[in-house]
């Protein structure tokens, strides 16, 4: 049974990652990731510009924690009003992405959809506003209930509001 109880799917409905498929799974994510990053930034949004299933992406760019570079992620967009909203899912695995530090450390972001890129500063929702989000997030991207179902990890969502 899942510790949240907004979560529809139970946790024995969803199937695990193994252990040993952990690392695998973590490199193909990381380097599908930077070709898709890289696509769909050279087609102006046009090439790559949905996840399986449809789901439009969006390209995240931010600081890195401790590097300071700039690092660019190709996530599920998800548009809430003038807003956007950034899960930090990783497929229901038991760590947090790096790019999830990386916006702790410098909330101040862009956010590229389309071609268009905006400014944004992000700031990670309480639980309350998680809790209430929850059903907007899965209308968009229906996955997320069973990704936080798999994982004991309280997966984080971001508030991303318009800046400059």
């Amino acid at each position: 049974m899942s510790q949240f109880d907004y979560v529809k799917t139970k946790r024995e409905d969803v199937q695990e990652i193994p252990a040993k498929w952990v690392g695998l799974v973590r490199f193909i994510m990381k380097y599908y990731t930077r070709f898709n990053v890289w696509v769909y930034k050279k087609s102006n949004g046009k090439l790559m510009k949905n996840f399986p299933g449809g789901y439009p992406i969006c390209i995240v760019g931010m600081k890195g924690r401790k590097s300071g570079q700039r690092r660019e992620v190709a996530l599920i967009h998800l548009p809430w009003g003038e807003k956007k909203l950034l899960v930090a899912s990783q497929g229901g695995m038991e760590k947090n992405p790096v790019w999830y530090h990386n916006i702790v450390a410098h909330p101040d972001i862009d956010i590229m959809v389309s071609g268009i890129t905006g400014h944004y500063t992000a700031r990670q929702a309480s639980p309350e506003e998680k809790r209430e989000l929850w059903p907007h997030l899965l209308s968009l991207y229906p996955d997320f209930d069973e990704y936080q179902a798999r994982t004991d990890r309280d997966i984080p969502v971001f508030i991303c509001e318009p800046s400059r």
